[in-house]
């Protein structure tokens, strides 16, 4: 029912079942990463009335923090991982803070090594349910001074910058079309792993195709 894509990794649809509205992808932390995108896979809907969040909890911590939703209307998104860099032997010594928002301005003990895999839970609930728990965010959200603090960035960009929301609708459109020109319900997952690659491809060579205007 559920997908997960960080970049540069194979996308994983086979998320583990919990219980039955409860779903977990165990992700390791290497390469660092600092992006997810958690989306409904094609041709399945969530029970009337319900909307799915989506929760990260990082090691040594125990605790899920929420990250946000998806749901009717919106069937994907974008998610920042914050306040993590990656721990002793990294490859890439250049890429220790590659997880950690704003480095710069981030406090000092602020971040923490991964001691183990990352796991990101998604929970089916009452669509209400999910909408208080998201104003409680978004609330929270805008109380926060230190922006290195939140899990999921609001989109303060200059007027006419695409938001990350319409940017996660397009990734998602762009592997629907792709996948419905199989002509079938069933896709293996080889043709989305393909449709990953050649995406990838795409940005490489051109990365702002997705900020312009599609028809």
């Amino acid at each position: 029912m559920f997908g997960l894509i960080i970049s540069g990794r194979p996308p994983d649809a086979s998320p583990q079942a919990i219980t039955e509205t409860q779903y977990a992808f165990r992700i390791p932390p290497e390469p660092p990463f600092h992006h997810i995108v958690v989306f409904l896979l094609p041709g399945t809907q969530l029970p009337p009335g319900t909307a799915a969040t989506v929760y990260v909890q990082i090691p040594p911590s125990t605790e899920f923090k929420l990250l946000g939703g998806i749901g009717p209307g919106k069937e994907s998104a974008i998610f920042k991982v914050s306040g993590v860099k990656a721990g002793p032997g990294a490859g890439n010594a250049g890429d220790e803070d590659a997880m950690v928002d704003d480095p710069s301005s981030a406090p000092a003990g602020s971040s923490q090594a991964v001691g183990g895999d990352i796991a990101v839970g998604i929970s089916i609930e009452p669509a209400a349910q999910v909408e208080q728990q998201l104003a409680t965010l978004k609330s929270s959200q805008a109380s926060t001074t230190d922006p290195s603090t939140a899990m999921v960035r609001t989109n303060a960009g200059p007027p006419g910058q695409v938001t990350t929301k319409v940017l996660a609708q397009r990734i998602i459109g762009n592997a629907f079309n792709f996948l419905a020109s199989f002509g079938s319900e069933t896709v293996p997952l080889k043709a989305f792993q393909d449709w990953w690659t050649k995406f990838e491809k795409k940005v490489e060579l051109d990365p702002s195709f997705l900020e312009r205007e599609q028809g």
